[in-house]
């Protein structure tokens, strides 16, 4: 295993936990409050990575076919992943409505109310086919379908090498930018995927060309350095909350970005603002992660080892936290107790 992979990913899976409580005071401090990535682009980066060493070797060694059976079968697994992950948070709001007296609120607040109403049918068939897909459920539909283009990508290589391989992935996700492909993710309406795969999928092939060896590990170099930290200083002020508040004229630059910037088809400078973390964060642990060591490390570490089944857990602990906030208070006690607290039951269930 490569610990800085294990520990980024682990990294990652907290922040989305901390990210997805509504109210949550604590994801004022997570990277997306400081700059225009956020832990999504750790999620799928380190996703391709992940995928690179896991498949990545079948390919090269058993051929396609075995290597596509392969991918098959792990889209099939986080398919039944994401339809059990949506139907025990149906369960979980539906069993909070009823027993705070909140009308539906709770379901309806996470768009699950076409379950309950005239549009049931269309949601049901929806739900199965990836046409109807809520907000904070659109994360593994997205990875499902880039990893239906990963066969693609290589038979690419193996007939065309890596050129081909640059022209597709850039191809798409440049054309992508333009909305020219879109997934509805409503059956009775035009509203896209929040997560455009066809766009992400560029985040995603970066992390997986790196583990490959398509393109060669940056050197550790100081130019390199100012520059990625240059990028990292430039995108601050247009997202920093308190900042924006007090200079209004930022927030209006920022929405004059668009595109550039743009969460759902991967804005270009989006794109390089999390290749300059990246790069900052490959130099910070060290060659081979070196400094990654100590009990903490190893914890983060084995949440994520464990990625798949803590990131379906801490989405339902995420609203569970978020409906004990609401009836609870947020306090200096109960905001840091419930992110503590889910945080060490994320632990729990890695181990388990």
């Amino acid at each position: 295993r490569d610990v800085r992979l294990d520990y980024f990913r682990g990294l990652g899976r907290f922040i989305i936990f901390v990210a997805h409580i509504f109210g949550n005071a604590w994801a004022a401090w997570i990277p997306a409050r400081f700059g225009f990535s956020d832990a999504t682009e750790i999620f799928v980066f380190c996703s391709g990575m992940a995928s690179a060493i896991a498949f990545g070797a079948v390919f090269a060694k058993r051929g396609l076919a075995l290597g596509t059976a392969r991918i098959l079968f792990r889209i099939w697994q986080v398919y039944w992943a994401h339809i059990g992950v949506f139907l025990i948070a149906v369960g979980v709001m539906v069993t909070v409505d009823q027993w705070l007296g909140t009308n539906g609120s709770y379901a309806t607040g996470l768009m699950m109310d076409p379950l309950f109403d005239d549009r049931a049918r269309q949601a049901v068939v929806g739900l199965l086919t990836l046409r109807y897909v809520p907000p904070f459920f659109d994360i593994l539909p997205m990875y499902l379908v880039i990893l239906g283009f990963v066969p693609v990508v290589m038979l690419l290589h193996r007939q065309w090498g890596r050129p081909a391989v640059a022209a597709f992935v850039l191809g798409l996700w440049f054309v992508s930018l333009f909305k020219v492909f879109e997934l509805s993710r409503e059956p009775w309406g035009p509203t896209p995927w929040f997560f455009n795969p066809f766009s992400w999928q560029i985040v995603f092939f970066a992390g997986f060309a790196f583990m490959r060896g398509w393109l060669p590990a940056p050197k550790f170099d100081r130019r390199l350095i100012w520059a990625a930290l240059a990028v990292v200083a430039f995108s601050l002020p247009f997202e920093w909350e308190p900042l924006l508040n007090v200079v209004p004229q930022l927030r209006e630059g920022r929405d004059a970005m668009g595109i550039l910037i743009n969460k759902t088809h991967v804005g270009p400078l989006r794109f390089l603002h999390f290749l300059a973390l990246a790069y900052l964060s490959y130099v910070a642990v060290g060659e081979g992660g070196r400094r990654l060591s100590g009990p903490i490390v190893w914890l983060i570490c084995k949440v994520g080892q464990q990625s798949l089944a803590v990131f379906i857990s801490g989405l339902v602990l995420s609203f569970v936290a978020s409906v004990f906030l609401n009836v609870a208070g947020r306090t200096y006690f109960t905001v840091p107790f419930i992110n503590l607290a889910g945080m060490a039951t994320l632990v729990a269930i890695a181990f388990v």
